[in-house]
């Protein structure tokens, strides 16, 4: 049985009851009618969402929406934080771990700007905690190392507590039990003697049951699991709840308490379902079908671990399917239908072959771009130390020879073009590191828009600005009627719109200002046309943009990915509101683009059936630049697309 671990984000919190939640999401959103457009309504809007996160996570969502949008509106930078530490903690409710490091990652780098020290703090433990969701336990120590000195010296303990009560997590997952355990005690003595947080308090006093679940020292892990689950039922913390009903359930079937076992199990399973957890929902699935299993009821056993089998197959957790495949082959064994069982095999097989190769290709990528990078460099080292040995010899032969003073100057011209030659290939070498990308797959496309640019902007451009000037010129020797004149005036004014019209299509087929200025600028110049146009409401920004160096063909790409979004949203979304945002890590090496609106949305299953030629050059132009795509969209609550681009 998976261990139900908890982690630790940074966020305030309210304990309520059931009737408490309500009576407080109903004053405050009585408020929220009359609140000021200011920071005091940022938090509002967070502490609304929060009240919901519990429950109904998607209407958290929709607050923390808000917020973000009011903090962008009157720039208050640590409303962004604060989106990000809230926003997150529902991501990763939801299993989407990936998204949250990025938000991390993002409210990380702007408390930095901030040099808020405390915001600081916060941003790098959750980000450490998110590096710990995807198991890159590497990145995630490092995170905390570099909080904990700032948090000694802000003397928070609450966040203390967090980092401690995190680390014991690693800890248990290397595994090192006892430094495990050493940390958890430290994070529960901060909880429940120095600091009033009973959320994190039942997480501490969770995950050190597991420790010692793993230890076998069951009775002691049952102690720790009862006493967090009473905290989690007095706070009404049901996710809380459900996770420890699971590692009761865990260690109640290692000891052969098969009843308190599927008591335990079942409940997990009914919170699940109400809050829509599917990995908890598949673990007290296969809780209960091992219950079965261990009853000799095989026809319900197998019934449980199919509809395990099924949750966990479309989330994509591998992980459970594997588990799920062996119980299912268990169960078709011990029911002496050996068909089956060799069926669920092949496929433990198939999928642990697929996991492997997976992890494999990941590995031998990461080693083969170190080895190669750290190759040129020995290289260029090497190189470098044959020129500095030489220079050395020539010098020292120049001092002691004396009387060979022309056989010297030879040897030392002789030696001067065999540096240039060296120097020539240390140059080589430092310009074969930078050439990362390709030969652009678009670029004729991009050539043939530019040349059908200039041809109508010379060429049909020309004609028609001939054509005016005739027309104008032969006005003065036509005599005409009163409504002659008045067709004559307005087939000019249609000439006039017609140039007019000529140069937009010019302009949007090869912007000028993307090639002279870069990426950046020709965005925002594109946004500013839109919002003059009247069409809906876009708002640009850019973060980390004046550090990113952008090849022309990639930028181009970029901007026609931008410019196909927008137009679809124009087209289909009915929306009144539309975000552009590009954000480039620096140190990554990663550009990320969000176009988000708040239109009429859609179902995302149907993009796999679309037949439409715009969605499928945003997907060819991604794929051309070896980037990934995110979409997110719920029917009447907007879409949000997210890419990500190595650059």
């Amino acid at each position: 049985m998976r261990k139900i671990l908890l982690l630790f984000f940074i966020v305030s919190s309210y304990y309520c009851s059931n009737a408490q939640d309500n009576r407080a999401i109903d004053s405050m959103l009585q408020v929220l009618k009359t609140a000021n457009e200011d920071t005091s309504k940022v938090i509002l809007l967070l502490n609304v969402g929060e009240q919901y996160e519990r429950f109904s996570p998607e209407t958290s969502k929709q607050y923390y929406h808000q917020s973000l949008a009011l903090s962008q509106k009157i720039g208050y930078k640590p409303g962004e934080i604060k989106f990000a530490s809230y926003y997150t903690a529902v991501l990763n409710m939801q299993g989407r771990f990936d998204s949250s490091l990025i938000l991390n990652k993002k409210a990380l780098q702007l408390a930095r700007q901030l040099n808020d020290e405390l915001s600081i703090a916060k941003t790098t433990l959750n980000t450490a905690n998110s590096y710990h969701l995807i198991s890159k336990e590497d990145s995630a120590i490092y995170y905390y190392m570099q909080s904990l000195p700032i948090l000694d010296k802000l003397e928070n303990k609450r966040m203390l507590g967090i980092a401690y009560s995190n680390l014991q997590n690693i800890y248990t997952d290397i595994p090192e039990y006892q430094k495990a355990i050493e940390y958890g005690k430290k994070g529960v003595e901060i909880f429940s003697k120095e600091v009033n947080d009973p959320l994190n308090q039942s997480y501490c006093l969770s995950n050190l049951g597991i420790v010692y679940t793993s230890l076998k020292k069951l009775d002691t892990a049952e102690m720790y699991f009862k006493e967090a689950l009473q905290i989690s039922r007095n706070i009404d913390d049901v996710y809380t709840e459900s996770a420890v009903l699971l590692n009761l359930g865990d260690i109640y079937q290692k000891a052969g308490r098969l009843e308190e076992a599927k008591k335990n199990f079942d409940k997990a399973h009914l919170i699940a379902k109400e809050m829509d957890l599917t990995e908890t929902e598949a673990i007290a699935l296969k809780g209960i079908a091992m219950y079965h299993l261990e009853k000799r009821n095989y026809p319900l056993a197998k019934a449980y671990a199919d509809s395990a089998l099924s949750i966990s197959i479309k989330s994509d957790n591998r992980k459970q399917t594997l588990k799920l495949y062996k119980l299912l082959s268990d169960i078709s064994y011990a029911s002496q239908d050996l068909k089956a069982a060799h069926e669920f095999e092949e496929k433990e097989d198939a999928l642990r072959d697929s996991v492997n190769a997976d992890n494999l290709h990941r590995i031998s990528t990461e080693f083969e771009t170190k080895y190669e990078t750290e190759k040129k460099e020995a290289k260029i080292i090497l190189q470098q130390s044959q020129l500095k040995q030489k220079s050395n010899l020539i010098y020292f032969l120049i001092a002691g020879v004396a009387a060979i003073i022309i056989i010297s100057l030879l040897t030392y011209r002789n030696y001067k073009n065999k540096q240039k030659l060296q120097q020539a290939k240390i140059d080589e070498l430092e310009t074969e590191k930078k050439l990362t990308a390709t030969e652009a797959v678009l670029k004729g496309e991009e050539q043939e828009r530019t040349r059908l640019a200039k041809d109508l902007h010379d060429g049909l451009g020309g004609m028609l600005s001939g054509i005016k000037f005739s027309l104008n010129n032969m006005k003065g020797n036509l005599i005409m009627t009163p409504d002659n004149a008045q067709a004559f005036e307005r087939s000019m004014d249609m000439l006039d719109s017609s140039i007019k019209e000529m140069r937009r299509v010019a302009h949007n087929m090869m912007p000028e200002i993307l090639v002279k200025y870069g990426l950046d600028a020709g965005l925002k110049e594109f946004c500013n046309d839109i919002e003059r146009s009247g069409v809906l409401q876009i708002s640009y920004q850019s973060i980390g943009m004046d550090k990113a160096t952008i090849e022309q063909t990639t930028a181009v790409t970029v901007y026609r990915i931008v410019q196909e979004l927008v137009n679809n949203t124009i087209k289909h979304a009915s929306a009144k509101n539309v975000l552009v945002q590009l954000h480039y890590a620096e140190q990554e090496k990663l550009l990320a683009i969000t176009v988000e609106d708040d239109g009429k949305g859609f179902d995302k299953e149907s993009l796999s059936k679309s037949t439409g030629i715009g969605w499928s050059n945003i997907q060819n132009r991604v794929e051309f630049l070896k980037g990934k795509i995110d979409v997110n969209s719920t029917i009447d609550k907007g879409t949000s697309v997210l890419i990500e681009i190595t650059l």
